[in-house]
C-alpha cells in the first residue's frame, strides 16, 4: 500500500465526500478515486459506500482507517524521534489541556521548561477533554492533560494530581449565614458552564439523585475560568475548583460553601496514544508536570477537613457574613 494513498483515505474518510476531500487536498477526482481502487485491490473488500449525498466506510474501511492512522502515526514517529537525535531539548511539543489544568498546573512547569530548553516552543489547545481525545487519538496533539475518563486501548494516561469541585460563592453571600445543606442551595441563582460540560452534568445528576430541583442558572458560561471571577462580583452561587479559593491562584473574595454531596473528586492525568514516541521535550514537560502540582490532594483533603469549621468561625465573628 501506498502512503500517499492512505493519506488521501484518511481525508476522505473524515470529510466522507470525495468533491470535499478534491478540495481540501488539492487533487482531482479522478486522481483520488484511483487511490481508493488500488487500496481496494489491495484490501479485496470495498472501502466506502453510498450514503446520501455523500459516502460512509465500510467495515473494511473502518478496519483500514485504523490501521492507516497507526501507519501515519509510525512514519511521523520515526522521523521525529530521528531528526532528535543529537538535538536534545528542542522541537515543537503539542499540548492539549483542560482548563483548570491550564491555569493551575502548566504556567510552572512551562516556565521550567523554557528555562531549561529555550530552543523548544509549546503549542497548546485548551478545551474539553472529550475534544481534546479526538485530537490526540487523529495526531494533532502530542499528549492531552484533562480529567480522568474510562479506559482506551489505544491511549494511555498517568496520573499527575488529584482535582476537587465545589460549590463557591462570594464570602458575604447569604448561603454563610446558617449550615447549607443541598436543598438550601435550590433558593439561589447559579452561574454554570453549559450542559454537556462534565462538572455541570455531575451537579445536575447530584440534585436529581436527591429527588431536588436542578439549580436554576441564570448565567450560562462555555468559559470555564469566567466563573470565578463572576460570582466574585455578583451574588450567584457556582461550581469550581478549589483551587480557585486557597494557595497562590486564588481569587480573592471567593469562599467555599460546605456541602459533602455536592463536592465532586476527580483526577488530573497526562494521556498520550499508546506505545507512541514522545520527544525528549515532552517527556520533560511531563515529568515538570508530574512534580508541578501546587494544590495537590493532601491540601485539598486538608481543606475539606477544615472548610466547615472556618466557615462556622467566620459566620459566629460576622452575622453578616
Amino acid at each position: 500500500m501506498d502512503l500517499r494513498d492512505l493519506r488521501y483515505f484518511e481525508t476522505i474518510a473524515e470529510l466522507q465526500h470525495l468533491g470535499r476531500a478534491c478540495e481540501r487536498l488539492h487533487r482531482s477526482q479522478p486522481a483520488l478515486t484511483s487511490a481508493i481502487r488500488r487500496l481496494e485491490a489491495a484490501c479485496g473488500a470495498a472501502l466506502f459506500e453510498k450514503a446520501g449525498r455523500g459516502i460512509r466506510l465500510t467495515e473494511a474501511g473502518r478496519v483500514l482507517l485504523r490501521w492507516a492512522r497507526r501507519m501515519r502515526f509510525d512514519v511521523e514517529d520515526a522521523r521525529r524521534e530521528l531528526s532528535a537525535l543529537g538535538a536534545g531539548l528542542s522541537g515543537q511539543v503539542r499540548l492539549g489541556i483542560v482548563p483548570t489544568a491550564a491555569q493551575f498546573l502548566l504556567p510552572q512547569a512551562a516556565r521550567q521548561l523554557l528555562a531549561e530548553a529555550p530552543a523548544v516552543s509549546l503549542r497548546t489547545v485548551v478545551g474539553l477533554v472529550d475534544g481534546l481525545r479526538v485530537q490526540l487519538r487523529e495526531g494533532a496533539l502530542d499528549l492531552v492533560v484533562g480529567t480522568e475518563g474510562a479506559p482506551a486501548s489505544d491511549l494511555v494516561s498517568e496520573r499527575l494530581a488529584e482535582d476537587t469541585i465545589v460549590v463557591a460563592a462570594n464570602q458575604h453571600h447569604p448561603i454563610f449565614r446558617g449550615r447549607p445543606t443541598l436543598a438550601d442551595l435550590v433558593a439561589w441563582p447559579w452561574a454554570l458552564q453549559q450542559p454537556g460540560a462534565p462538572t455541570r452534568d455531575w451537579l445536575d445528576h447530584t440534585f436529581d439523585r436527591a429527588g431536588l430541583p436542578r439549580p436554576r442558572v441564570q448565567v450560562e458560561s462555555s468559559m470555564l475560568l469566567v466563573l470565578p471571577a463572576l460570582i466574585a462580583e455578583t451574588g450567584l452561587l457556582s461550581f469550581i475548583a478549589r483551587r480557585h479559593l486557597q494557595g497562590p491562584g486564588a481569587l480573592q473574595g471567593l469562599r467555599e460553601v460546605p456541602v459533602p454531596e455536592a463536592t465532586m473528586r476527580r483526577h488530573l492525568v497526562v494521556i498520550q496514544r499508546a506505545e507512541s514516541y514522545l520527544s525528549p521535550a515532552a517527556q520533560r514537560l511531563v515529568e515538570l508536570l508530574r512534580r508541578g502540582d501546587p494544590g495537590g490532594a493532601a491540601q485539598d483533603d486538608q481543606s475539606a477537613m477544615g472548610a466547615a469549621d472556618a466557615g462556622d468561625a467566620a459566620g459566629a465573628a460576622d452575622p453578616d457574613a
